[in-house]
């Protein structure tokens, strides 16, 4: 998948490539700063890039997320949907339900796999937490994720060089 998107996005501007998979749900951030190292983008305009694409969506989604679900949910498909993912959701956010505003930076901060700015959106409408202190938290939470993703690319990168590239 991450392929197909490179391949259909190789004729725009690197930090413009950045910016797009940081705004895409699953890849954000965690999956544009290693791709953005990766071509040879310097660090600051990667961090940079990731972090504005990252917060691209927020907004829109705390926003739309609540108004429009409630009306597809009248579609069969589109509850089934939005349960699945209120659901899974749920399950993931222990964290934000116990400390709101903490609980959710914390929760967009770790780098894992379904704890990026789009569940922290989603969180964040679940739970009911007023707009302007979820969208403080989530983009404290970009921040924090960037530099921590930043730093673990950059160090594996010094590792697989140190490793795998031989020195004379």
């Amino acid at each position: 998948m991450i392929q197909a998107v490179l391949t259909s996005l190789s004729s725009l501007p690197k930090e413009i490539v950045i910016t797009i998979i940081a705004a895409l749900p699953v890849l954000e951030l965690r999956g544009a700063i290693p791709i953005g190292l990766s071509m040879g983008v310097e660090v600051k305009k990667v961090l940079f890039f990731s972090i504005i694409g990252n917060l691209i969506p927020v907004v829109p989604i705390l926003f739309l997320l609540e108004p429009v679900s409630e009306y597809l949910r009248r579609f069969w498909l589109f509850r089934k949907f939005f349960e699945w993912l209120f659901a899974r959701t749920r399950k993931r956010s222990d964290l934000i339900e116990k400390y709101e505003f903490l609980g959710l930076m914390l929760f967009v901060a770790i780098p894992l796999p379904i704890t990026g700015a789009w569940t922290g959106c989603v969180a964040a409408t679940l739970f009911k937490i007023r707009l302007r202190y979820a969208l403080l938290a989530i983009t404290l939470g970009v921040f924090i994720a960037a530099f921590i993703v930043t730093a673990v690319s950059l160090a594996g990168k010094g590792f697989f060089y140190h490793v795998f590239i031989p020195h004379y």
